[in-house]
């Protein structure tokens, strides 16, 4: 698949089918996420795959039970945990290098979605849950004081795919020189 088809037609996918993902699949999935680019090449991320039935039950009382990725935690036969550890993106020389701080929210993006969009690629479906409860998630999965969790993914084989959501145009969210100038072309 092309690597903007594969962008265009990914979607979040929250069911999925009783049929099983294999070791070799989650290591490629692993592999996706370890070729994430990063602030300085630090690769902040941790991950946690969960498979086991008991621990993916456990991991949905981090959520509510109206949240729309509660059932596919369940459902799905692998159940990824995208982890950062602190203190290392966006620092240099012992303070951070903007004022945006650590940085390591924007590495465990790059790193979620390079899985998410791998598994896409494989005919696999996943979804970004990130409304949970992240302390409970943390000590739930003994978690080290420097490692967060930052989102959860859920990864099996879709038991169906939606349309696409609608999308604002370039123009909208596009500007050109300075905010506010649109980039239409």
């Amino acid at each position: 698949m092309e690597t903007r088809e594969c962008i265009k037609t990914r979607r979040s996918i929250r069911r999925f089918t009783e049929r099983p993902v294999s070791a070799e699949m989650i290591r490629e999935l692993l592999e996706a996420v370890r070729w994430s680019p990063s602030w300085a090449n630090t690769q902040c991320w941790e991950v946690i795959v969960i498979q086991d039935a008991q621990l993916k039950a456990e991991l949905t009382s981090s959520l509510s039970e109206t949240n729309p990725a509660y059932k596919g935690i369940l459902q799905a036969p692998a159940v990824f945990v995208l982890c950062a550890r602190t203190g290392r993106a966006g620092i240099k020389q012992g303070g951070f290098s903007t004022s945006l701080g650590d940085w390591y929210m924007f590495d465990g993006g790059i790193a979620a979605q390079n899985l998410c969009l791998a598994a896409h690629d494989m005919g696999l479906g996943s979804v970004h849950v990130g409304s949970f409860d992240h302390q409970k998630v943390d000590r739930l999965l003994k978690l080290p004081d420097d490692v967060r969790s930052l989102e959860i993914i859920p990864v099996g084989w879709p038991e169906k795919t939606g349309n696409p959501p609608p999308r604002r145009a370039v123009g909208e969210f596009a500007h050109r020189d300075s905010f506010g100038q649109p980039y239409n072309d």
